[in-house]
């Protein structure tokens, strides 16, 4: 039996964009893939039936999840948490790197001399983006308890979830690949933060 000072969190990255360009779509409400079903089935195996349901409002987090209810997951409607949306890219949304490296964006260099505290123009910056994560988190975390809350989210979300639970820098978190339709399970105990997997895949 599950403890119950235990909230499970279960965080399942959207279906893959089809992108061939390699855009950034950061909060772009952009449709995703959801045709793989073995995929899909493997990963509505994992997850509880009944969790509570969290999605950013981005309607590839809207698609995953469809598409999870329909290989066998039973799923309550879902709470929408705009928070938990991926970095906000700014003006940089819509275009790729290679085409911002072709045109030289004048603030691309100082982005890379430092991704995670550098805001994109108009956008915010991956610091940021944890700040946001981690207060839905607790918040969600402390009024839900002795929960699965299944998070339908972003990689970047992911990424400021895991620096979260392991206290980690945000330039740091950055480097963990999040793959679409990955689950990645985090525990909030009574001790503190719980790593169960990270990025697990039907592969």
């Amino acid at each position: 039996m599950n403890s119950p000072s235990v909230t499970r969190w279960w965080m399942v990255r959207h279906g893959p964009v089809p992108c061939p360009h390699g855009r950034i779509h950061g909060q772009l409400d952009v449709a995703c893939d959801v045709s793989d079903d073995d995929d899909l089935r493997q990963l509505a195996q994992r997850v509880p039936s009944h969790s509570l349901l969290v999605e950013s409002g981005l309607v590839r987090c809207r698609q995953t999840s469809g598409a999870l209810e329909a290989a066998g997951l039973v799923l309550p409607p879902p709470v929408i948490e705009p928070d938990l949306m991926e970095q906000n890219f700014g003006r940089w949304q819509g275009r790729s790197w290679a085409d911002l490296e072709a045109a030289k964006e004048p603030e691309l260099t100082d982005f890379w001399r430092d991704p995670a505290l550098t805001a994109p123009p108009g956008g915010e910056s991956f610091a940021e983006l944890c700040l946001r994560v981690k207060a839905v988190m607790a918040r969600l975390s402390l009024t839900h308890g002795d929960r699965d809350i299944l998070a339908v989210v972003h990689a970047g979300t992911i990424r400021a979830a895991l620096a979260l639970a392991l206290g980690l820098d945000p330039a740091v978190a950055l480097r963990f690949s999040i793959q679409p339709l990955s689950l990645t399970r985090l525990d909030v105990t009574t001790e503190g933060w719980r790593v169960e997997c990270v990025n697990v895949t039907g592969l």
